[in-house]
């Protein structure tokens, strides 16, 4: 099964040292790992059960779609469960599909509905009993929401790898944290992920996709300015900061 192949060395080592570093598993650890139907996070659910089957601990793991009815609106477009659910079927991933939370059209913008999101899913995490959950953001979202903040917040921050939440009585993981977008996409390749379209109607006209094309610029302008920016997320020196 597709299941068993076995992550490039090089990614292998990277999401195993952000995994180390951060502290991200333990044994009995219910892990809800956020799907969306893009590749970042169907391939993060494989990793996840890969990783469980070789590590020395054990913990669960275990699916959650949010359905918008997005694609269900368009003619010829399946539901999630199945064009997500078969994909993580072909992993022996177990999962859940929940309808999203409803918010008025008039009011809807692309904040309100992560932040929808980000509470349904907390929610259903306490509901079902599960004390973290995995999504899967790569170090690439980490540079451009450390941008977005900057330029569209007036604050400095960025996501972080692992965040405790709630009295440290749960936390979110990013196992992805420390691999780039590209590297992401060959995993996804190597499973023969298909990505499920985005049909909100909102999805091309974010800040972040404009981040996005200011960010491809610089790194165009100068190469080595991923790595530079990345390694300054974890250099900050707050002596010279006002």
């Amino acid at each position: 099964m597709q299941r068993y192949l076995k992550l490039p060395p090089r990614l292998n080592r990277k999401i195993g040292q952000v995994m180390h570093d951060y502290g991200m598993l333990a044994d009995g650890d219910r892990v809800m790992v956020g799907v969306s139907g893009g590749i970042d996070s169907m391939a993060l659910a494989w990793v996840l059960k890969m990783w469980q089957e070789k590590a020395p601990i054990r913990f669960e793991v275990k699916g959650q779609i949010i359905d918008y009815g997005f694609w269900r609106q368009h003619e010829g477009m399946a539901g999630p469960e199945v064009s997500i659910g078969r994909q993580l079927e072909k992993f022996s991933i177990d999962y859940n599909i929940d309808e999203a939370w409803k918010i008025d059209n008039e009011d809807r913008t692309c904040f309100q509905c992560a932040r929808n999101r980000r509470s349904q899913l907390f929610d259903l995490a306490r509901e079902r009993g599960f004390n973290k959950i995995a999504f899967g953001h790569h170090k690439d979202d980490l540079i451009e929401t450390f941008f977005l903040n900057i330029l569209y917040s007036g604050n400095i921050s960025t996501m972080l790898p692992r965040q405790k939440l709630f009295d440290g009585s749960f936390s979110i993981i990013r196992p992805f944290a420390y691999i780039e977008k590209k590297e992401v996409i060959e995993i996804a390749t190597s499973l023969k992920i298909s990505p499920v379209a985005n049909l909100c109607p909102l999805a091309d006209k974010t800040r972040r996709e404009t981040v996005r094309k200011l960010l491809d610029y610089l790194y165009s302008e100068e190469p080595a300015g991923k790595q530079s920016i990345f390694a300054a997320l974890a250099n900050v020196r707050q002596e010279y900061m006002l």
